[in-house]
């Protein structure tokens, strides 16, 4: 049953599948793939395409559940859905997390569903039992999204073989074979099923590895990265939600993922930050963040190729004090030297505007703490600053491990401002400068501990008005004050 033997005899039978049925291969990413994948020949490239044979369990279906964990994802609607796809004589069984999940004793949140049937299949039997489908953007990755009882949507999706990858998108073919399916997954512990009836189908040790908390690729590490090169970084994810210690990686993973740093260059910022986020929030977070630092990613994420680690190891351990969540950007700031570093991890990762300027505050305001900001006035101060965000100076406290001036902070009810800009309109005060003279109002009102009233603040307003810069004569009335 194992061995490279077994492999080619899976792909043999799939692709002879296929050979009956030209109607269930599917490209994926058309743009890059225009064609379809046609059957041919097992040939020794295709067999090298497979890579390393994993090491396979000889009865897949080696054991059964039957905890609280599953029955509760039995709703009315599931039931209604797992009828239909009986009736129809298709296969349906549970995939990826929400079996992990399960295996861990803990309720699913999120249920992915592997089946036999193509999507022209489902959608048949959908509309012929008048079921409603949403989601029209899923069918081209093979998924299909019913909503059953107008209640309850399911992620259905057909079981598939990567054929060919530019390391971000998969060509890919339609199968009827759970183990092929299975082998392009690429952890062990992502690749198991799990039956409607409780059984647990798990084809390359993933169960044993979920036990001891081990986190691998399925077969060839050097493979099942160069198929999407995000799985590196889903590795780290995976490794903080499973793993017993920060220290246990496989050398080979590791030496893997070094080898293959540099494809993720070809990942879009967007999806690197989705996975960036949470592993720098998860289990292990700093750690795993310094041990992607010594596999050489930091320059293809957008971070600093020489990092402030010593800052970062500070911040991490300053952390701890407070309650968490923290921003995951709030400990990426740790890493960066300067505001340049900000911007330049906003250009790679596609930042919020928050985030973004939260890591500008952070890495241009933390060197005046203890200098310029000493006390809880100061800071109460700072928050009156045009544009700075109260809760970004509460974050500068975070970062610099002043716990009590915190606490202070939050509990602090910012008092409101007395004046309005209309006030300034008998002073013939207008445009810009209305904004320029609260400014300057703001920060004297912040000076007196915010207890100056608006009739003593206006009665400032004519010697500020001395002092606002007359507006540039604009290039149209230079050239009419002109004389011939």
């Amino acid at each position: 049953m194992n061995g490279s033997r077994h492999l080619v005899r899976l792909a043999t039978r799939a692709i002879s599948s296929l050979a009956l049925n030209l109607r269930q291969i599917k490209t994926v990413a058309g743009s890059m793939y225009p064609g379809p994948i046609f059957p041919r020949a097992v040939s020794p490239e295709l067999v090298a395409q497979l890579g390393k044979p994993p090491r396979m369990r000889q009865n897949p279906a080696f054991r059964k559940v039957d905890s609280p964990e599953f029955q509760s994802i039995f709703t009315p609607e599931l039931k209604a859905l797992v009828a239909l796809f009986n009736k129809y004589d298709y296969e349906l069984r549970i995939a990826g997390g929400a079996v992990r999940d399960v295996l861990m004793k803990k309720s699913p949140k999120d249920i992915d569903f592997a089946t036999t049937a193509t999507p022209d299949q489902m959608k048949a039997m959908f509309e012929k039992e008048e079921v409603r489908m949403i989601n029209a953007n899923g069918e081209k990755h093979g998924t299909i999204t019913p909503r059953i009882n107008d209640k309850e949507n399911f992620e259905v999706t057909t079981l598939r073989i990567d054929v060919r990858t530019d390391g971000r998108h998969a060509s890919v073919v339609y199968t009827t074979d759970w183990q092929l399916d299975a082998n392009r997954r690429d952890l062990t512990i992502n690749s198991m099923f799990l039956g409607l009836d409780g059984t647990v189908y798990d084809y390359f040790y993933g169960y044993d590895d979920l036990q001891e908390r081990r986190v691998v690729f399925v077969g060839e590490a050097n493979i099942r990265i160069k198929e999407d090169f995000l799985r590196i970084l889903r590795y780290f994810r995976f490794y903080g939600r499973i793993a017993k210690d920060a220290k246990s990686h496989d050398l080979a993973t590791l030496a893997a993922i070094k080898e293959n740093a540099g494809g993720l260059a070809r990942i879009s910022g967007e999806r690197i930050w989705m996975e960036l986020q949470k592993i720098v929030v998860g289990n292990y977070g700093p750690e795993l963040l310094v041990e992607m630092h010594r596999c050489n990613l930091f320059e293809q994420i957008g971070l600093p190729a020489e990092p402030n680690l010593e800052e970062f190891q500070r911040l991490s351990d300053a952390l701890e004090q407070f309650e968490k969540p923290h921003y995951p950007i709030l400990y990426l700031s740790g890493l960066l030297h300067s505001t340049e570093d900000a911007m330049e991890m906003h250009k790679r990762l596609k930042l919020s505007a928050y985030e973004r300027d939260l890591a500008r505050f952070i890495t241009n305001e933390r060197q005046k703490v203890d200098t310029d900001y000493k006390t809880l006035h100061d800071y109460q101060k700072l928050c009156i600053h045009p544009y700075v965000n109260r809760d970004y100076v509460e974050q500068l406290l975070k970062y610099s491990n002043k716990l009590e001036l915190y606490n202070q902070l939050k509990a602090w009810p910012k008092p409101n401002f007395p004046i309005k800009g209309n006030a300034f309109s008998s002073y013939g005060i207008k445009g810009a400068k209305v904004g320029l003279v609260l400014n300057e109002l703001k920060l004297r009102w912040a000076d007196s501990h915010f207890k100056l009233t608006a009739e003593e603040l206006l009665e400032m307003v004519p010697g500020f008005m001395e002092k606002l810069p007359s507006p540039p004569s604009t290039p149209k009335q230079n050239k009419r004050s002109e004389k011939p």
